[in-house]
């Protein structure tokens, strides 16, 4: 039962950096976020993961599939893993530790992956059959640009902009003085005003 203590030390350390939930929305410094809502929740699933990405539905990801492939990279912990696919999907595809760690103990139940000890946490590797299992897969896309298959490209990039300017809000919120705050709401009115006004223009 060794196993279980340390990738529920995982699970906890992915739920500590993950944003607080205030009102079913992300919150993050103290201001909700609605961003995530907006453009599409996260993917996850038990072996399999599906959700809607920005500007369209992203395809269904194989988190089995998935793990084979990142680990015939390198050897990586079950936490590595959950951020290796969000961060190479430009964080479309939120595989929980839910997929990830129930997907872990199967392929080392079979013989296709192996663990090690390091600093408390579980490392995982492949076995020579897990190897073997990962040069099966013939698809000419890996796991993470399957997913991103069908999303709006010029989307995602409202969405990763999006990102950024609550990053600098949010920072502005906790460290700002009066006269910042009240400078950055008006800032982001008018940037409220030109938005709606780009949607009115002729195309």
């Amino acid at each position: 039962m060794q196993h279980q203590h340390h990738e529920h030390h995982d699970h906890h350390a992915a739920r500590r950096d993950a944003p607080t939930r205030r009102g079913g929305r992300a919150a993050f410094g103290g201001f909700p976020g609605p961003f995530g809502q907006a453009f599409g929740g996260p993917l996850g699933g038990h072996g399999r993961g599906r959700g809607r990405g920005p500007g369209g539905r992203a395809r269904r990801g194989d988190v089995r599939s998935a793990i084979l492939a990142l680990l015939s990279e390198r050897p990586m912990h079950g936490y590595e893993i959950i951020t290796e696919l969000q961060e190479r999907t430009n964080g479309i595809w939120k595989v929980s530790p839910g997929s990830v760690y129930p997907a872990l103990q199967l392929l080392e139940d079979e013989g296709h992956i192996r663990a090690e000890e390091e600093a408390g946490k579980r490392r995982f590797s492949l076995t020579e059959s897990g190897v073997a299992l990962a040069a099966e897969r013939t698809a000419p896309k890996s796991p993470w640009e399957e997913v991103l298959e069908g999303v709006d490209p010029g989307a995602l990039q409202l969405r990763n902009a999006t990102f950024t300017l609550f990053g600098a809000v949010r920072q502005i919120g906790q460290v700002g003085t009066e006269a910042q705050k009240a400078e950055a709401v008006a800032l982001l009115s008018e940037t409220r005003r030109r938005l709606y006004a780009i949607l009115a223009e002729d195309e």
